[in-house]
């Protein structure tokens, strides 16, 4: 095939993806030199489309890039006013008392939020400040300069052959060049991957962990609403088959956002995180809660657990990785969007100061150092055994010891443990099902619990049936071959959007991908046994278009 030949852009700085490291990285860029020629790509239809909504902001971040955020209309409205944490059993519960919890686990000051409403808004001060945001460009590939560097991205690729090969009425898209490019895509980003393995940049490091984060947005009966209302529990009914929990918000407008989370390092491939969830909602606590309220939306996505010990080398010549990118999640406190701000912070702090002295496609190492020793090192430095004597001891032990190593942290910046290793990654962590008893898990009742399916069209997903499948097999064969007899296939279970079925044909078992269901959670990419399939980016404005709440 002819050489494709592109027009090119040239920024100072291009930025992919329009979350709250990306965003936070252009309004510093502009705030700090407004000549600065930065621009946004963002592979949703629109800045907020692919932001699972309903978090616990705590507003460092904000506060250290518009301090007058209040003023400018920021959509922080509900203060959380009330904090409570259950053990859950398969009837009942108990309260753990707040007192004992570490300060840091106290969310008084912070606020429920819609992260899609807050992306919205951050990016409409950013083009106040002269930021370029295109939404619906999704980055397919790295541009690499003549040393090595990473020097810009191809972004606007539309209408790829199924076979993914350029075709009549395929649009090549553009190369945009920037002096440093900011990969700022979320959990298990494509171009992110692509640079730590060509960089290396997690040897000596951890392997990252993950959990998979399901929400569904609830209307509720106007009697049980309690706004400001921050609920977390454990337990039931993950007990000792994997680790996890699930949080409740209590935002305004009658709305809560009802989220669950299993940590993938789970060992039965039997085990079905969707189906935990919804079997989660028919515990007496949450349904007298849900019920007579209705469901308005569904998502889901991955979440980068490994903290402190997994975070890779940020940076790279001419790159440099932002927020979930890296990985910045402190878990217990299940936040990392003020991270995620403060990392653009720093990262747009390092490159104007290295633009300013006439640099350009070399590392930002004022960004790694900023990230390590200043405000987001100390946070996750704080919490990095909680995940890892959870995983090795279970709940109860990660609630007595990951407790006192946080108050002996907080109080006396040590820790009687060190700094613990997650040890394998959640992949290699899967065991053979025939080590494993199946689950039965109860039917949806179509009230409180629901099908795959009928979910997955509340997130509101939607992928061109013609363009090529985004979720890539490096061997067809394997998910027949290996995964089906050893693991009895668990693609069918860990995707939250039924993207994986196995079904007969002509008397035999085949593998379908349903790639239009994916809602870009990326589990597939993490927990697959044989790392068979990888998560690659579709074209721009494809994908889930959460709602505007």
């Amino acid at each position: 095939m002819a050489e494709i030949e592109r027009e090119a852009m040239e920024y100072d700085v291009v930025i992919v993806g329009a979350g709250p490291a990306g965003l936070s990285a252009a309004i510093r860029l502009k705030q700090l030199d407004a000549d600065l020629n930065v621009v946004v790509l963002e592979k949703g239809s629109e800045v907020g489309a692919h932001i699972l909504s309903g978090a616990v902001l705590d507003p460092s971040g904000l506060d250290a890039l518009i301090p007058d955020w209040k003023e400018k209309g920021a959509p922080l409205n509900v203060p959380v006013k009330e904090d409570n944490f259950y053990a859950l059993g398969p009837a009942g519960s108990v309260r753990i008392p707040n007192f004992p919890m570490p300060p840091l686990m106290n969310n008084h000051g912070n606020y429920i939020v819609s992260m899609g409403n807050v992306c919205r808004w951050m990016a409409e001060q950013a083009e106040e400040l002269g930021v370029e945001i295109f939404p619906g460009m999704a980055c397919s590939e790295l541009v690499y300069g003549d040393n090595g560097e990473v020097k810009g991205v191809v972004a606007g690729v539309f209408g790829l052959e199924e076979d993914g090969s350029y075709g009549p009425n395929t649009e090549p898209g553009m190369e945009l060049h920037g002096k440093y490019v900011f990969l700022s895509e979320g959990v298990r980003g494509s171009l992110s991957k692509e640079v730590i393995e060509k960089y290396g940049l997690q040897d000596g490091k951890d392997p990252q962990k993950f959990g998979i984060g399901m929400k569904e947005i609830w209307e509720i009966d106007p009697a049980k609403h309690k706004e400001g209302t921050v609920t977390h529990t454990m337990g039931w009914p993950l007990g000792s088959n994997a680790g996890g929990g699930s949080f409740i918000y209590h935002l305004d407008n009658n709305q809560v956002y009802v989220g669950f989370v299993v940590h993938l390092n789970y060992k039965n491939p039997h085990l079905f995180p969707y189906m935990e969830f919804q079997r989660f909602k028919h515990h007496p606590m949450v349904a007298e809660l849900l019920r007579g309220g209705k469901r308005v939306a569904y998502g889901a996505r991955a979440i980068s657990e490994g903290g402190y010990q997994s975070m890779p080398k940020m940076v790279a010549s001419g790159v440099a990785l932002l927020g979930c990118s890296v990985g910045m999640v402190n878990v217990p406190r299940i936040k990392g969007n003020h991270n995620a701000m403060l990392s653009g912070i720093a990262a747009a702090e390092a490159a104007h100061k290295a633009i300013a002295e006439g640099r350009s496609g070399d590392e930002l190492h004022d960004y790694e150092v900023d990230v390590r020793t200043g405000a987001i090192g100390k946070d996750l430095k704080k919490v990095r055994n909680v995940k890892p004597l959870w995983s090795k001891f279970g709940m109860v032990a990660s609630l007595v010891f990951g407790g006192f190593d946080m108050w002996t942290n907080s109080l006396f910046g040590i820790s009687l443990f060190g700094t613990l290793k997650h040890g394998k990654n959640d992949a290699e962590a899967t065991e053979p099902a025939s080590a494993h008893k199946p689950i039965d898990y109860p039917k949806p009742d179509g009230t409180l619990s629901f099908d795959r399916l009928t979910n997955v069209s509340f997130a509101m997903t939607n992928h061109e049936e013609s363009q090529p499948c985004h979720l890539r097999l490096s061997d067809p064969m394997k998910p027949i071959s290996d995964n089906l007899p050893m693991f009895d296939e668990p693609a069918q279970r860990y995707c939250p959007a039924g993207v994986y079925e196995i079904v007969e044909k002509d008397g035999k078992p085949e593998f379908v991908v349903n790639f239009q269901n994916c809602v870009h959670c990326k589990t597939c990419d993490i927990k697959d046994p044989a790392q068979n399939i990888t998560w690659v980016t579709p074209q721009g404005g494809d994908g889930p278009n959460y709602p505007n709440m």
